[in-house]
């Protein structure tokens, strides 16, 4: 009785031990199958620099920079009218010299206000709005320039164009977010040549319509090119590095899928992840630490460049082509629109003060006329030399 007895309790007690370990492994398993997931799930996410790199160059990129690009023909020839135009004001309405070099100032005093404001708007509420209504404003204040009933109304309205080419503007940044970065460096200086197709649109116009139709004619042909880029615009979606900083994943994530069936490429595996950015459009990144030199330079060399602009434009459109680059790909998303927007404001500011060196100073003196041009170029190059920050290769930054 008393063997049996023990043998009953020693089975009970190899079944209980047995018991355990199968609970212990049990546990064990269920923790491993909780684990591997997440763990997997957090080595499969991606981000946007990395879906655009995947994606690579193809179809998309090609309509981008055509479409994109022609918005460089829209900006030079409402720039490039003012030179047909002024000879025709000034015997039309009488002016004198400073009246006519009032005219290209009051279009980059529009042009430097709005810079800032669009850039702001475009960090916080998206690229592509902002380029969309700055077609639509810039067109619509040309065409009433052309029925402009005195010199007042002229110079009013010119500047309400610049204006909306100030927010056209921003399609750089929208192209550069949209590009990879071996392409960059190649792609985006070639749009210079939409500029010259458009300057030289606006002299061909000058050439066969003014001489017919009168100057009020040209401006109206003159803006045939926007309303054509609003329709083409539609084709472009918005940026998707802009959309994940705003905590859009899902139509930055349709973004990216589109452009890869375009392009016929596959995103990378896994799940699109990005923090949300809290803080967009927020000026005083511009001037935080890790951007005060950079952009206080930036600032200067928008500025020096832009003056050269007017009278050394072949040596110089080289190094604006490249300052533009720079300053697209040197901000983060979150700041990228108005770091752009303070920049191109202060080349506005070279702007203003172009004409009245060339229209006044230079019926003074040609040397007192140039040295400003050369003293600024001079300092420019020194102050490029000391920008603490290299873009070549890197990746377009998300947050600062």
């Amino acid at each position: 009785m008393a063997l049996k007895r023990s043998s009953s309790m020693k089975t009970k007690l190899v079944n209980a031990i047995q018991l355990q370990e199968v609970e212990m492994e049990e546990e064990i398993n269920t923790s491993s199958n909780n684990n591997t997931p997440a763990e997997a799930e957090e080595l499969k996410c991606y981000t946007v620099e990395e879906a655009v790199e995947s994606i690579g160059f193809g179809r998309f990129h090609i309509l981008l920079f055509v479409i994109m690009g022609s918005a460089n023909i829209v900006e030079a020839m409402e720039i490039m009218l003012l030179a047909v135009v002024s000879p025709e004001i000034r015997c039309e309405w009488r002016l004198e010299d400073w009246q006519v070099a009032l005219v290209s100032t009051m279009v980059f005093l529009g042009f430097m206000v709005c810079g800032v404001l669009c850039g702001y708007v475009a960090d916080k509420y998206g690229r592509w709005k902002v380029v969309f209504g700055g077609f639509i404003w810039a067109s619509y204040f040309s065409l009433l320039t052309s029925f402009s009933p005195s010199y007042g109304w002229f110079i009013f309205l010119r500047c309400m164009v610049g204006c909306g080419v100030a927010a056209t503007s921003q399609g750089f940044v929208l192209k550069t977010e949209f590009i990879p970065s071996k392409y960059r460096a190649y792609l985006l200086p070639l749009a210079s040549i939409f500029w010259m197709l458009g300057s030289m649109l606006i002299i061909v116009l000058g050439m066969t319509v003014v001489p017919t139709m009168g100057w009020r004619w040209m401006i109206r042909f003159s803006i045939i090119p926007s309303i054509i880029l609003i329709g083409l615009f539609m084709v472009i979606p918005e940026s998707a590095r802009f959309q994940v900083s705003a905590g859009n994943i899902q139509g930055a994530l349709s973004t990216l899928k589109w452009i890869a069936r375009m392009n016929g490429a596959t995103l990378p595996e896994g799940e699109l992840r990005e923090p949300e950015v809290t803080e967009r459009g927020n000026a005083i990144t511009l001037i935080s630490p890790a951007f005060r030199r950079t952009s206080l330079l930036l600032w200067y060399s928008w500025f020096g460049f832009t003056v050269l602009l007017f009278l050394l434009r072949s040596v110089v459109s080289m190094n604006f082509n490249v300052v533009y680059i720079y300053t697209a790909e040197v901000y983060p998303t979150s700041v990228r629109s108005i770091g752009m927007g303070f920049c191109t404001s202060f080349s506005r500011v070279g702007g203003m003060i172009a004409p009245f060196i060339a229209q006044v100073l230079m019926s003074k003196s040609v040397i007192l006329a140039l040295s400003p041009f050369a003293i600024a170029c001079v300092i420019c190059a020194v102050g490029v030399a000391f920008l603490p920050i290299e873009t070549r290769g890197r990746a377009l930054l998300q947050d600062a």
